[in-house]
C-alpha cells in the first residue's frame, strides 16, 4: 500500500530535505516508574551575616568516609576562637542513585539487519536536574603540561571515559587554553566526551617543555653564558636576563591557569549542591626563592580563587601529571666539562623546581578541601580517587560574630576556619576560610546588556530567564555543500510586549548567537536587536506557542561544532541561553552517513479499530519529489506549532510523530543501479531501549540523487507512554557497503507530555 507524506512532514522536512515515509507504532511501551529522591537544592556552602556553613570530609586511617559521626565530636573555630554549631548534617551523594528506568514490556523484536555482527549505538542519556548524582569539571591545564605528561594525561582520561563515569555524572573536560569551544560543555554524553579527550594536546606556547625537566647540559654544550662552570660578566647578564624573562613568562601562565579555573567556578556556582574540580598539571610556583617581592600576583590570584570556590561549594582537587620523577642524573643529561659541584647544584635546582611547582597545587586543593594527589603514575588511580572522595560529607554552620563582616576590614581580612573531631583516629579536610563579606556582597554588579549576553553565551549552563529550546541539524546540500541549521525556539510568555495603537504589540529582545568550532574558535555569529509587532491572532499564538528563530551556518570543515545561543528581553533585561552540540561527518569519504532528524507532531484523523494502541501496518512511503533544499525557510522570525513542531519536540501520546532524514553515500548495484538499504526505528527512555521497529527495506523510487536519498517515516505514539524525555533512533544499513562500514546511525530527543 503506497501513500505520500501529509503536508505537515512535507514542510517540516524542508528545515533539512523532503523525505520519504514509513508508519510504525510501538506495540506495548513500557509503564512509567517512581521519580527518583529529588535533589537537596540547599547551597552546601553559605557566608552570611547570620551564618556561616562550611562542608567536611571525615575519614579514617584507611581512607574510608566516616558516616555516623555527632554534633557534639566536632568543634569548630573561627581565627583561633570556637564557635558554637548551630546547623549540622550529613549528605550521602550514594544514596542519590539515578531513577530506574522503566522496564520495556517483553516483545517480539526483529533479527538485525542482514550481515550485521555490530549492534547500533546506544543513544546518550540527557540528565534532568534532579537525576546529577555528581558534577565534575576535569580541568587539563594545558598551558603548564610538558609533552610527555599530555601523553599520559590523554592515555588516562580515555579509560577515564570509558570506564568511571557512571550514570548520573554531569562531566566537562576542559582545556585551560581554549576557552569556550564546541567540547567543553558539561554532559553525560561519553562520545562528546571522548571527542573532548583528543583534543587535548600539547601546547608548544605554554610553559611546558618538552619533558618535565630540561636536561643539565654542560657549559661546553651550551655556550657562553651556560649553567656550568664560569661564565663571563657578559654571558652572566644574559643568563639572568633569559632566567627573569622565562621566570615572568611562567608567572604569567599561572596566572592565566588560575583565571582558566575562574571561570569553571563561575559556571559551577549555580548548581546545587558539592561539585568538584580536578586540575590535571605540571604544576605552578605560588614562591620564588630568589625574589619573595614576586610573589604577589599569582599568590593573590590564588586566594581569590579559592574564596570564590569555597562560596561556590566547589571543592578543587589536583594531579601532578608528571608522576613520580627521577630527581637523579638521566640520560638526557650531559654533565661533560662540570665539577662534582656543579652537577650537585643543577640537581638541587631541580629538585626545588618540583617541590616549589608541587607547592600550588598542594595550597590549592588544601584551601577548598580537596585533595593533592603526586607522585604517582598511576593517573588514572588518582582519578578514581577522587571520584571515591565524593561519596558524602558533613555540613556543619554557626552564627558569626559581628566583627566578622567589619565594613572597613571585611574585603581585606581572611578568616581561617579551623575544624575538629574529637573521635581518635580519624582526619578532617575541610575549606580553611573565607573573606571577611558576605554572599550578597560579593555577588556580581549590575552589567550592561552585551555583558549579560556575552555572560549568559560563556556560561558552562543555561540561563532560563527566557525560555529557549535549540534544536541543531547537518545536513549537506549539492550545490551549498554541508550546513547546520538550528532552530530556537524563544518562549513568547518570558518577553515583554508593550500596547501600541490600533491593537499592535512590541517587543524588543537582542539576540547573540555564536558557533564554536572544535578548537575553540568562532565559526559564525549573529549579534542583532529585533523588534517584533503584532497583533490579533498572531499576538496570542506567540503567548501560546512562541516563535522559531532560525540561523543557517555553511560549514566548511567535518568535525565537532556547538552553537550557543541568547537573548535578552530588553524592558525586564531577563536572559535566556541554550547550546547544542554536533558532530558534522565528511561525506566525501563516501562512507554511509544520515543528516540530522526533523520530527514533527500531528493528530491522527481516524484512531485505529479496537485498543488505542493497536499496532500500525507498516508501510513504506513514495519519495517526495521536491528537490533537496527547496522550500527552506530564511534565516529569521517564523511561526510554529505551539508544542509539536521539529523546535519544541513536545508530543502527546496519542500523536503520529512523522520524521524525515536524508541518507547519504548509499552504495549502488551495478547490475540494477539502485541501492540495497535497510531502515529501523528504535524507540529509548532513560538510557533503556522501550521499543524496536521491524527492519524494512527502503525504496527510493524515481530519486534524481543516488547521494542523497530522502527517507522518513511516521510512529504511532500510543496512549500508554507515560510523560517524560525519549529518543528516537534511526538505523540504516547499507548492504552493498563494507562490513565495516555498513551501519549508520542518527537520534533526536523528544519529549511527552499528558
Amino acid at each position: 500500500m503506497k501513500k505520500q507524506p501529509s503536508l505537515a512532514l512535507a514542510l517540516i522536512f524542508s528545515f533539512i530535505i523532503p523525505a520519504a515515509a514509513q508508519n510504525q507504532n510501538p506495540s506495548r511501551p513500557a509503564q512509567s516508574s517512581s521519580q527518583q529522591t529529588q535533589k537537596d537544592d540547599e547551597d552546601v556552602v553559605r557566608i552570611t551575616t547570620n551564618l556561616v556553613q562550611v562542608d567536611a570530609v571525615v575519614t579514617d586511617k584507611s581512607g574510608k568516609l566516616v558516616t555516623d559521626l555527632k554534633p557534639e565530636e566536632f568543634e569548630i573555630y573561627e581565627d583561633s576562637r570556637e564557635q558554637k554549631i548551630t546547623n549540622f548534617s550529613f549528605v550521602s551523594t550514594e544514596s542519590e542513585a539515578t531513577a530506574q528506568p522503566p522496564q520495556p514490556v517483553a516483545e517480539k523484536t526483529s533479527p538485525p539487519a542482514s550481515g550485521e555482527r555490530n549492534a547500533p549505538p546506544v543513544p546518550p542519556v540527557r540528565l534532568r536536574r534532579e537525576q546529577i548524582r555528581r558534577t565534575i569539571a576535569v580541568v587539563v591545564d594545558d598551558l603548564g603540561l610538558s609533552f610527555e605528561s599530555t601523553a599520559y594525561v590523554r592515555q588516562s582520561l580515555k579509560k577515564f571515559v570509558d570506564k568511571q563515569v557512571q550514570p548520573g555524572d554531569l562531566v566537562a573536560i576542559i582545556r585551560t587554553s581554549g576557552g569556550i569551544g564546541a567540547l567543553q560543555q558539561f554532559t553525560a554524553d561519553k562520545q562528546q566526551l571522548s571527542a573532548a579527550v583528543e583534543r587535548v594536546k600539547w601546547n608548544p606556547m605554554g610553559r611546558g617543555g618538552v619533558s618535565a625537566f630540561a636536561p643539565i647540559e654542560s657549559q661546553s654544550a651550551m655556550g657562553d653564558g651556560g649553567s656550568g662552570g664560569t661564565n663571563s660578566s657578559a654571558g652572566g647578564d644574559l643568563d639572568q636576563a633569559n632566567k627573569d624573562l622565562n621566570e615572568f613568562r611562567e608567572e604569567l601562565y599561572s596566572v592565566g591557569t588560575l583565571g582558566a579555573l575562574n571561570y569553571v567556578v563561575r559556571g559551577m556556582r549555580e548548581l546545587p549542591g558539592r561539585k568538584s574540580i580536578l586540575l590535571i598539571s605540571d604544576g605552578f610556583k605560588i614562591y620564588n626563592r630568589d625574589d619573595p617581592s614576586r610573589n604577589t600576583r599569582v599568590l593573590e590570584a590564588l586566594r581569590r580563587l579559592t574564596d570564590l570556590a569555597n562560596r561556590a561549594s566547589v571543592v578543587i582537587y589536583t594531579m601532578d601529571a608528571r608522576g613520580l620523577q627521577t630527581l637523579g642524573l638521566t640520560a638526557a643529561d650531559s654533565t661533560s666539562g662540570m665539577s662534582s659541584d656543579d652537577v650537585q647544584t643543577q640537581l638541587d635546582n631541580r629538585r626545588n623546581e618540583l617541590f616549589d611547582s608541587q607547592e600550588g597545587l598542594n595550597y590549592l586543593a588544601q584551601q577548598t578541601g580537596g585533595i593533592p594527589i603526586r607522585n604517582t603514575n598511576d593517573l588514572s588511580g588518582g582519578i578514581r580517587r577522587v571520584l571515591d572522595d565524593q561519596k558524602g560529607y558533613y555540613l556543619i554552620g554557626y552564627r558569626p560574630d559581628e566583627s566578622t563582616f567589619d565594613p572597613k576590614t571585611g574585603r581585606r581580612q581572611f578568616h581561617k576556619i579551623l575544624i575538629k573531631v574529637k573521635r581518635p583516629g580519624l582526619r578532617v579536610r575541610s575549606r580553611t576560610g573565607f573573606y571577611g563579606v558576605t554572599d550578597e556582597q560579593v555577588a556580581p554588579q549590575r552589567r550592561t546588556p552585551a555583558q549579560q549576553l556575552v555572560g549568559a553565551l560563556t556560561s558552562p549552563f543555561s540561563e532560563s530567564g527566557v525560555h529557549l529550546r535549540l534544536t541543531s541539524l547537518y545536513g549537506n546540500d549539492a550545490k551549498m555543500g554541508a550546513f547546520v541549521r538550528s532552530l530556537l525556539h524563544v518562549d513568547g510568555k518570558d518577553l515583554t510586549f508593550t500596547d501600541e495603537p490600533d491593537g499592535w504589540h512590541k517587543s524588543v529582545f537582542d539576540v547573540l548567537a555564536v558557533t564554536f568550532g572544535d578548537n575553540g574558535t568562532v565559526v559564525d555569529q549573529i549579534a542583532r536587536t529585533q523588534t517584533m509587532r503584532v497583533r490579533g491572532d498572531t499576538y496570542q499564538k506567540i503567548l501560546e506557542g512562541g516563535f522559531v528563530y532560525i540561523v543557517t551556518v555553511p560549514i566548511k570543515k567535518p568535525g565537532a561544532y556547538q552553537l550557543r545561543a541568547a537573548i535578552r528581553d530588553e524592558p525586564s533585561e531577563h536572559v535566556g541561553s541554550a547550546s547544542q552540540f554536533i558532530e558534522v561527518p565528511n561525506i566525501n569519504k563516501n562512507r554511509l552517513t544520515i543528516s540530522g532528524i526533523v520530527v514533527n507532531g500531528i493528530k491522527p484523523s481516524v484512531k485505529p479499530a479496537g485498543k488505542e494502541n493497536n499496532p500500525a501496518t507498516d508501510a513504506q512511503g513514495q519519495p517526495a519529489s521536491t528537490p533537496p533544499g527547496a522550500n527552506a525557510p530564511q534565516e529569521g522570525l517564523t511561526e510554529t506549532d505551539p508544542q509539536s513542531g521539529p523546535a519544541v519536540r513536545r508530543f502527546h501520546s496519542h500523536m503520529q510523530l512523522q520524521y524525515g532524514y536524508v541518507i547519504y553515500n548509499a552504495q549502488v548495484d551495478k547490475a540494477t543501479g539502485r541501492p540495497q538499504l535497510q531502515t529501523q526505528v528504535r524507540l529509548f527512555r532513560d538510557g533503556k531501549q522501550i521499543f524496536t521497529g521491524r527492519v524494512m527495506p527502503f525504496d527510493p523510487g524515481a530519486q534524481p540523487d543516488l547521494r542523497r536519498l530522502l527517507a522518513g517515516g511516521g510512529l504511532n505514539l500510543g496512549t500508554d507512554l507515560a510523560p517524560g524525555e525519549y529518543i528516537l533512533q534511526i538505523v540504516v544499513t547499507d548492504l552493498l557497503a563494507k562490513e565495516k562500514y555498513r551501519m549508520a546511525s542518527q537520534w533526536i530527543d523528544f519529549e511527552i507530555v499528558k
